[in-house]
C-alpha cells in the first residue's frame, strides 16, 4: 500500500492499553474499525498521541502488524518512527514499509540548538536507506527543535520523497503561508486537535492529522471546504468547536480523548500508559456539559450533519 495517496483527514491512532497497562490488541482491532467506520481518509499510527515514546520496539512493531492487518488495505497508513537513536528510527522505518505502510513520520529527536545543516543531515541519513514518502514532523513542544520556513523548503528541495510535513509549530497560518512562498513541494498537514482546520485549509494545507476523537466532524469540514460549500463548512466547524476547543486542552489531552473513546465505545479502557496526568470529576462533569449542549445525546453512533446543514 505504499504508492496510497496521503491527503485528507487522517486520525492519529491512540494506542489502548488494558487494566495491567499492556497492550489491548482487541480494542486496536476495534479503533481501527471505528475510525474507517467515521469516514477518515487514514491513519496515522504510533505518533505521540499514539503514546509510541512509552512503547517498546516490539511493542510498536506489535502495534504496527496489528493496524496493517486490520486495514487489509482499506486506507492508507502513515507510521511514527521517530527515535532517540537514528539506527534505531531508519530499522522502524524500514520494518514500516515491508509491512505495507505508506510513509513514515519523523521528528528530529531533541537537539541542543541544532543547525538547519545538522537537521537537514539527519532526514538525508534516513533518505539514503529508504525512498518512500517521509513525512516531515514539525513538533517543536515535544523535542525543543525549531524549524524555519528557510530551512523547510531546503529540506523539500535536497530529499525528494520528503513531500509532507506535519506542521504544529504556531502560529501554524503564518508559518504555513511562510513556507508556501518559499516552497511548493510539500503537502501541508495540520493538527493541534483540528482546532485551526478551517483556517489552515484555508491557507492551502491538504487536510491534517490529529485525534480528535469525533474524526467524522473533521471530515464532515474538510468533505464540505473541499466541494466548494464554504458556508456548510464553517456550520459544523463552529458548531462542534467546544467540544474541539475543549478537548484539546495542554497537558490532560491525551487523558480526555481517550476518555471520549471509551465512552463511544472504540476502547476497552480509557487510561493512558504511566505517566499520565490524570482528570478529575468535575471535568468528567464539564465533558457531560460539553457533549450536551453540542447535541451528542449518544456518543456511540457516528454523527449525522442533516440537521445543521438544512
Amino acid at each position: 500500500m505504499s504508492d496510497r495517496p496521503i491527503t485528507g483527514i487522517f486520525n492519529i491512532l491512540a494506542t489502548p492499553f488494558d487494566a495491567q497497562q499492556g497492550l489491548d490488541l482487541p480494542s486496536l482491532r476495534r479503533l481501527v474499525n471505528f475510525q474507517l467506520e467515521l469516514g477518515v481518509y487514514g491513519l496515522t499510527i504510533l505518533g505521540v498521541l499514539g503514546e509510541a515514546a512509552k512503547l517498546s520496539v516490539v511493542e510498536r512493531n506489535t502495534v504496527l502488524n496489528t493496524v496493517m492487518e486490520t486495514v487489509n488495505g482499506r486506507v492508507p497508513v502513515v507510521v511514527g518512527t521517530s527515535h532517540h537513536d537514528l539506527e534505531t528510527c531508519i530499522e522502524l522505518s524500514k520494518t514500516a514499509f515491508e509491512a505495507g505502510a505508506s510513509g513514515v513520520m519523523i521528528a528530529p529527536p531533541p537537539m541542543q540548538n541544532p543547525t538547519d545543516d545538522e537537521i537537514i543531515a539527519l532526514y538525508s541519513q534516513v533518505a539514503e536507506v529508504i525512498d518512500q514518502s517521509i513525512v516531515v514532523q514539525d513538533f517543536p513542544p515535544v523535542n525543543g527543535v525549531l524549524m524555519s520556513p528557510d530551512m523547510l523548503a531546503r529540506l523539500a528541495d535536497q530529499i525528494p520523497n520528503a513531500r509532507y510535513l506535519k506542521l504544529e509549530d504556531p502560529p501554524l497560518m503564518q508559518k504555513i503561508g511562510a513556507i508556501r512562498e518559499r516552497t511548493d513541494q510539500f503537502a501541508i498537514f495540520g493538527g493541534l486537535g483540528g482546532m485551526f482546520l478551517l483556517e489552515e485549509l484555508r491557507r492551502g494545507a491538504a487536510g491534517t492529522m490529529t485525534g480528535f476523537a469525533f474524526s467524522e466532524i473533521l471530515v464532515a469540514v474538510y468533505e464540505a471546504f473541499r466541494a466548494g460549500h464554504s458556508e456548510e463548512s464553517e456550520r459544523i466547524f463552529d458548531h462542534y468547536l467546544p467540544l474541539i476547543r475543549y478537548e484539546n486542552q495542554p497537558v490532560i489531552n491525551l487523558t480526555i480523548r481517550k476518555e471520549l473513546l471509551y465512552r463511544r465505545g472504540a476502547i476497552g479502557h480509557p487510561m493512558p500508559r504511566h505517566p499520565f496526568k490524570p482528570i478529575d470529576a468535575g471535568t468528567h462533569a464539564e465533558m457531560d456539559w460539553i457533549l450536551d449542549r453540542v447535541g451528542i445525546l449518544d456518543p456511540t453512533r457516528k454523527l449525522d450533519f442533516a440537521s445543521l446543514t438544512a
